[in-house]
This record gives structure tokens, sequence and C-alpha cells, in this order.
């Protein structure tokens, strides 16, 4: 995004390449570490301005679209009954479907507000309150967002070939002009880059929770508390070194893709797994809490896991039928090699001493905390 904002901004006399892209990357990386580092009280408010800005950029997308394409704006028929399949599958059906493999990656996430639970106040029903509506927001001015697009889009393969590195930024620039273009642009870029911190709290705390497990290799070093901020920072810069490490597969767009359908498999994967085991084995042991979704257990999960099958194979799919090494879909070959990895650490050395997730509150404590939050 910051490549296509500089090669917009000098008029397309700078187009970066994948090595001045990486270095970005790894800037934005050890700005992150360093938020990412900070007490829970300064990321809680970075957390309330990145809400603001997004739906404040949003809305200005949503306004500006369609408004400023003017006489160029489609009709309403052609901007919600126009059907173009520009994928190389010959079958509309089956590229509708896999269209639907897009927004998968932007609706990922769920699991945050659970990984940062203990910094939070009645996070028993703060958390999933907080799914809900970063779902329900997420979703809605998504939609209308797309709606926007869809008016002010007069040529799809206009828009796809175009040099710069994001199609959505040519739009922008076709619509609103250079400077319109540039002020949203560099907006969206502060949400995504505010997106990315929040991220990267997240991950850390799924490293520290597996580490204080002893669930991992060197756990001593990432489940230490930083004195001073109260947070895993030893956690949070082994994620961004890790980021680093996988931000080399951007060099080549097969690998990164790859790797963004596998971790969507992945994500998707563990959401669906304790949704299924609740609407099977775990039906009558789970005793619930404050937030519930009571009788409705059991219509939501099916249709949660159904869905979660159902986009895990068109995940493992390629783009286009005309397969070669430049445009394969690698996502199965990353997760099964995930799988067999974790499988056979788990058979060779884990299971003989792994035992789960360990206490971490003394029972005394947690009476004093039961009666406290009554």
């Amino acid at each position: 995004m910051i490549a296509t904002a500089i090669a917009v901004g000098t008029d397309g006399a700078v187009n970066l390449g994948a090595g001045p892209t990486y270095g970005i990357l790894i800037a934005l990386l050890f700005v992150h570490g360093c938020i990412c580092s900070a007490t829970t009280r300064i990321l809680a408010r970075l957390n309330l301005f990145y809400a603001l800005v997004t739906i404040g950029t949003t809305s200005a997308a949503i306004l500006a679209l369609p408004i400023a394409a003017g006489d160029n704006r489609v009709s309403t028929k052609e901007a919600f009954m126009s059907f173009e399949n520009h994928t190389g599958w010959t079958n509309n059906v089956w590229a509708f479907m896999l269209a639907f493999t897009v927004p998968m990656w932007t609706f990922t996430g769920y699991d945050s507000a659970a990984h940062i639970s203990e910094e939070v106040s009645g996070a028993a029903k703060a958390a999933p309150v907080a799914i809900l509506v970063s779902v329900a927001s997420v979703g809605s001015l998504g939609w209308i967002l797309c709606i926007a697009a869809s008016y002010a889009i007069v040529s799809v393969p206009d828009l796809l070939a175009t040099e710069l590195s994001m199609p959505m930024g040519q739009l922008y620039l076709d619509t609103v002009g250079k400077q319109g273009m540039l002020a949203i642009w560099c907006l969206t870029c502060v949400v995504q880059f505010l997106c990315g911190a929040a991220q990267g709290v997240d991950a850390s705390r799924v490293i520290f929770a597996f580490a204080r497990d002893n669930a991992l290799p060197g756990s001593r070093w990432w489940k230490k508390i930083n004195r001073r901020t109260q947070t895993p920072v030893n956690a949070v810069w082994l994620v961004m070194v890790l980021a680093a490490i996988c931000g080399l597969l951007g060099f080549s767009s097969t690998a990164l893709t790859s790797l963004a359908g596998a971790s969507v498999i992945g994500m998707y994967t563990s959401y669906a797994t304790p949704i299924f085991l609740r609407i099977t084995s775990g039906r009558h042991k789970l005793k619930p809490g404050p937030f519930s979704l009571g009788a409705l257990y059991m219509p939501v999960g099916l249709v949660a896991v159904a869905w979660v099958v159902f986009i895990i194979i068109l995940l493992c799919f390629p783009a286009t039928t005309a397969v070669d090494d430049d445009n394969m879909n690698y996502a199965v070959v990353i997760i099964m090699a995930v799988f067999v990895f974790a499988g056979g650490s788990w058979l060779v050395s884990a299971r003989k001493w792994f035992v789960g997730p360990l206490p971490n509150i003394d029972t005394e404590d947690a009476v004093i905390l039961s009666c406290d939050t009554k």
C-alpha cells in the first residue's frame, strides 16, 4: 500500500520492487514491536483510536467513490447485476464460489479478544461482545464499501491492468483524483498499520500462552513478563522476527499467496474445532458462562462447521485452470507440513511431558476474584 502511494505521489516515476518493499516491511515490524511492547493501558487507547480511524476512513471512502464518480457512475442495475468472470475458470458458478476466498482473509482474527482477555475487565462478557461487534461492523462497512466501489468501477479489465501494486489505488485515482486518492489512501495505510499492531499483540499473547504451558521450544524465554510494562516483550519480538522471515516469501507472489491461504485454513480450523466438539461430544459437558447462545448453539454451530469445511476446500484450489509453477496453490502443502511436524513432535516427544494448560492463579486468589466479580 505504501508502494502504491509512492507510485501515485511521484506520478509513476518511482515504482518500488520487492527489495525496497521488504525493507518497508522490516521498518514497520520494528515500529510494531515497539508499540506491542507497551503497557496494556496504552494498547487499549491505541485500539480505540484504531476503531475511530477505521470507521471514519471507510465512511469517507463510501461517500467519495459514488459521489466523485459523477456521470461516470454506472447504473444501479449494472452495479448489482453485472457479472464478469476474470478468474480463469470457465464455470461461472465455480468462479463465483471461489470469490468467497478473498473476504475470508478479512474475516479472521475472531480470537483476538480471547487472547487478550486476561488484560480486560469483565472478560467473560466483554470478549464475546467484542467479537460480535467487530464482525458486525467490519461486515456491514465492508459490504457497503464494495457497493460504493461497484458504482465507481467502469471497466474491471482496465482496473486489473493497472501498473500500481494495488488496483484499488487505481480506482481511487480514477475517481477522486491524485490528491483525493492520496488523502484516503494514507488514512487507509494508517488503518492497516494499526491493524498490524493489533495482530502483533494478538500473536504475542498466543506465544506467551503456549510458552506459559511449556509447549514451545525456549518457553522459559517467551513466557517472561517485562517488569516495567507487564507485557510479554520477549514474545512480541519473537513474533516480529518470525513475521520478517515469513515476509521473505513476498519475493514470490505464489509463495505469499499460498502462505496467506494456509494461514486462513489454519485459523478457521482452530475456530471450528471447539465448535464441532461443542455440538458433538461436548453438548452436555459445557457449563454455560455469563454469555451464551442458549438453545441457538446447535443450529449456529452446525452452520459454522459446515461453512468452514466448505471454505477450506475452496482455499486449496488454484486461481485458474491453467496451473503451472507460477500460479499453483501450495496452501495444502504448507498445512500438511504443519500437521506432520506437529503430529510427529507429539508422538516422538511432547506426549511424554506436555500435560495441557497449567494453572496460573492460586485457588485462594481465584475465590477472592470470584467474590469481587459477583
